[in-house]
């Protein structure tokens, strides 16, 4: 029997799983990555220096992604990337958003833990916006116009990309 990816179905199962446990490990270094205490402004340039950085290699990596599932069969890449990088993108968003309020307490309403960031960054990403976490300030606000044309366009980008996989994987009559 012929698989549209070339792998049999426990090969696949077993890569799903590999995928959702490089998702949760993802999870577990965004609760991990120390940002309380105070310490020298160079820690917070640093940090925000980590984050530009973060988002420049998630974009770019995203826009090559698109420009190989556009070269090649998307049935035979692998959905790994632009998972990862999706999960990548919303966790350092919000660090950033955590980061943010608690160097700047009057930022952000509500906003108070990393659970508190987390659910807001996915909230802001599926444009839910309950209110009750809300920006503030000057720098919130700048910080999320950031986070809502990042989700726009390279978030956005990555899901259309395994989308499109799964869907060249799922024709009938492929292989």
């Amino acid at each position: 029997m012929a698989f549209v990816s070339g792998r049999s179905p426990s090969r696949r199962r077993w890569e799903h799983a590999t995928l959702a446990g490089e998702v949760l490990l993802i999870g577990a270094l965004y609760y991990l990555v120390p940002l309380e205490g105070t310490g020298p402004a160079w820690q917070l340039g640093l940090r925000w220096t980590g984050l530009v950085l973060g988002v420049g290699l998630i974009t770019l990596l995203v826009a090559r992604a698109a420009r190989l599932q556009a070269r090649e069969d998307p049935a035979a890449l692998p959905l790994r990337p632009p998972v990862l990088l999706a999960a990548s993108g919303i966790a350092l968003f919000a660090l950033a958003d955590h980061g943010l309020a608690l160097t700047r307490p009057d930022e952000f309403s509500g906003l108070e833990t990393r659970t508190d960031a987390l659910y807001f960054a996915l909230s802001t990403l599926a444009t839910i916006g309950f209110g009750d976490i809300h920006a503030q300030g000057q720098w919130a606000r700048a910080l999320l116009i950031v986070q809502m044309l990042f989700n726009a366009g390279v978030i956005a980008a990555a899901v259309r990309l395994v989308a499109v996989r799964l869907q060249a994987r799922g024709r009938p009559g492929d292989g």
